[in-house]
């Protein structure tokens, strides 16, 4: 077994120490799990969000999808008991002095709406500081329902549910991973936890599968956003921040809602590739490097390549950048191609990058044959 294939199939069962003291993550357990380099489909830039759950009695249901890691505050109790940064459930019990524990059947669940539709390759359910109150193991389910159904409608009978993760032990304090191979386009999923307890964090990791009909209803878009189906494939450095970040949802908040590489020591330059949704037309380009002050590259490239084996083909030559600025481009003529790479010089950092354009007509082709094979 490869050390990718052991890092997707790491198992945590079983409880963590207690707390000691110091650092609440020192003993935490994980792994670098091969998926991870996918988007991340729950997060709440992309829209997503916890819609129901049976039970939040100790910790809320939204917490599931925060996008930093769980704090701990030792110290921390509300009139509820210990506070935590996670979904925690009151626990169960049984129906009688006779029988007063769970039924093997006893769980807890909540819903969750994918920020954007789509494949998924992978799922972390996160019990980061639940020690003794994790869940004894955990299942995932996953459907595919249109438009904006409300918890009501996606609990009816007439909702088929598909098993992603089977019930599965997991172990306190710890990234538990699952490698999903189903190949649909979902847009719930239904998270359980068997009988009850507390889960930190929810991770969805896959490739976005936008609805076809919409991007041809837009007419212009971005043909590189996460949410329209684009993907960061690779990138010369990820020192402090993901790839991913320049193609989000929206203007960049903060500094590390971008893309930063460390200090290069070398004659070099760092850049990303990226998949566009589909073989596309781009006629315009916006590099943002808002909140990148002292940080943001010094110039930037933007080349295009149409297909796997196509050459790189430059359509914005390299340009002077400024800090905390969003500069925009218009070709001087349509850029046809399939991925597209940033390159920035010699460093630094940009928080989006933007490609406006359209799917030519056989990217269109291939785009609505993909979401029909994938049930959408």
């Amino acid at each position: 077994m490869t050390a990718q294939q052991d890092a997707s199939r790491a198992r945590f069962t079983g409880d963590a120490n207690p707390y000691g003291g110091g650092d609440p993550y020192a003993d935490y357990r994980t792994a670098d799990f091969p998926f991870t380099r996918y988007a991340n489909l729950a997060d709440r830039r992309l829209g997503a969000g916890v819609v129901a759950a049976n039970d939040e009695f100790f910790a809320e249901r939204e917490n599931l999808l925060v996008p930093e890691r769980a704090e701990f505050d030792p110290e921390h109790f509300g009139h509820k008991g210990k506070v935590m940064d996670g979904w925690e459930t009151r626990r169960r019990r049984g129906v009688s002095a006779e029988h007063p524990w769970p039924t093997a059947d006893d769980h807890d669940w909540a819903l969750v709406r994918l920020g954007a539709p789509g494949v998924i390759r992978g799922i972390v359910v996160d019990t980061a500081h639940f020690r003794g109150n994790y869940p004894q193991a955990v299942s995932v389910e996953a459907t595919s329902v249109p438009g904006s159904p409300s918890p009501q409608e996606l609990l009816g009978d007439d909702v088929k549910w598909t098993t992603l993760v089977p019930r599965t032990a997991v172990g306190g304090h710890a990234a538990n991973g699952f490698d999903v191979t189903a190949e649909q386009r979902f847009t719930h999923l239904r998270l359980n936890q068997h009988p009850d307890g507390g889960i930190a964090r929810l991770r969805v990791y896959g490739e976005v599968v936008p609805d076809p009909r919409w991007l041809q209803a837009l007419g212009t878009f971005d043909v590189v956003a996460l949410e329209n189906g684009g993907l960061a494939e690779d990138a010369s450095n990820l020192f402090y921040s993901p790839a991913t970040n320049t193609i989000q949802p929206g203007r960049s908040r903060k500094m590390d809602d971008g893309w930063e590489t460390r200090r290069r020591r070398d004659q070099g330059n760092d850049w990303i590739s990226y998949r566009l949704v589909g073989r596309s037309e781009i006629r315009a380009i916006e590099i943002d490097t808002a909140y990148l002050k002292g940080n943001s590259a010094g110039w930037a490239s933007v080349s295009v390549r149409d297909g796997e084996s196509g050459e790189w083909t430059e359509v914005l030559p390299r340009t002077r950048m400024q800090p905390d600025t969003n500069h925009r481009f218009v070709l001087p003529r349509p850029a046809v191609g399939t991925h597209a790479r940033v390159d920035i010089y010699p460093d630094g950092g940009i928080s989006r990058l933007r490609l406006f354009g359209n799917l030519t007509e056989d990217g269109a082709q291939r785009l609505a044959a993909r979401h029909q094979e994938l049930g959408g």
